[in-house]
């Protein structure tokens, strides 16, 4: 009796503790069915309300997105776009969109021009070359004084060859592709001659980009005599398209989404002028005898491409401080 005592009682402990064991795995299971059900529908509800914050974001940008207006008569120097065509109609939405939504680069260039047309504008009269031509500047250069990859400088991207033929001392000492009075009216030179030769002031404008032999050859080539029935490459093919938008919305500027006041605007400071016909051995010590900085000297004379002249033959510079 003592034995089976023993026996049941041994059992009745292995019982309890198998018991309790399953207990614990079913609680330690129960734990993790519930913890991970909740993690489920927290992840769910976190993944749909993103959902709902991206489209809604997205709807409000769709909605802030509006077609730009296409002026229904676009003239260039007085000769009227045939917008009627198509493809003319296509190719200058595509450039006014390019350049409405293309932001700071546009805003910042209708803050330039205050700066620099005041300056331009009186040259291209002087020249009986229509206004509409500062428009070129700006799409050639944004109205800085850049320099392009095929090594053309300055606000109206001229070549080397190109400005030496038209007058400008070019070198590595003076470099006058960056003196803005000096290359506008070489750029009037060119486009004045390019005029004589092709007939039309939009074919002089293409030529700006391509050169009078390339498009006097495709006009023949072609067989048509104006530009907007020329085939040409995407560079040419887009280039007085880019002065149309450009002028277009520099001068409806709120009509494209760009309100700016005329205070905001960048403007040309008076300058005092110093004339010589000398070398200067230091345009630093130069800049100091009257009074101003190297840097205020190059920021208003940057056809000075080094920090002293040589003027070996002594030609007349006229430099330019701004008045205080």
């Amino acid at each position: 009796m003592l034995i089976l005592s023993l026996i049941i009682t041994l059992f009745k402990i292995q019982f309890m503790n198998r018991l309790i064991t399953l207990i614990t795995l079913l609680s330690i299971s129960g734990i993790f069915i519930f913890s991970t059900s909740f993690k489920n529908e927290f992840n769910k509800e976190n993944t749909l309300q993103k959902v709902n914050k991206l489209d809604s974001i997205s709807k409000k940008a769709i909605q802030n997105v509006n077609a730009v207006k296409v002026p229904k008569k676009v003239m260039f120097a007085n000769e009227l776009a045939p917008l009627n065509d198509v493809d003319v109609y296509e190719r200058l939405d595509r450039e006014l969109i390019v350049n409405s939504f293309r932001h700071s680069s546009t805003f910042l260039v209708l803050k330039r021009a205050q700066k620099f047309f005041p300056i331009i504008e009186p040259i291209l009269k002087k020249n009986n070359v229509p206004e509409d031509f500062k428009y070129l500047a700006v799409i050639e250069s944004d109205l800085t004084y850049a320099v392009s990859p095929a090594g053309a400088r300055g606000i109206w991207q001229i070549m080397r060859t190109t400005g030496r033929e038209l007058g400008l001392e070019v070198n590595s000492n003076v470099d006058e592709r960056y003196h803005i009075e000096k290359s506008t009216q070489a750029a009037c030179e060119y486009l004045k001659k390019s005029k004589e030769l092709l007939g039309s002031w939009t074919l002089a404008a293409a030529a700006y980009n391509a050169g009078n032999s390339g498009i006097s050859r495709r006009l023949k080539e072609q067989k048509v005599d104006n530009y907007y029935d020329l085939l040409l490459g995407e560079e040419t093919g887009r280039y007085v398209f880019r002065i149309l938008a450009i002028k277009q919305i520099m001068e409806q500027p709120e009509l494209y989404g760009f309100h700016i006041k005329s205070k905001q605007k960048y403007s040309m400071p008076h300058f005092n002028y110093v004339h010589l016909d000398t070398a200067v051995t230091s345009l630093v010590d130069f800049s100091n005898k009257f009074g101003y900085t190297y840097k205020q000297l190059k920021q208003y004379n940057p056809w000075l491409r080094e920090k002293h002249l040589n003027n070996k033959t002594k030609r007349h510079y006229e430099i330019r401080f701004p008045k205080r």
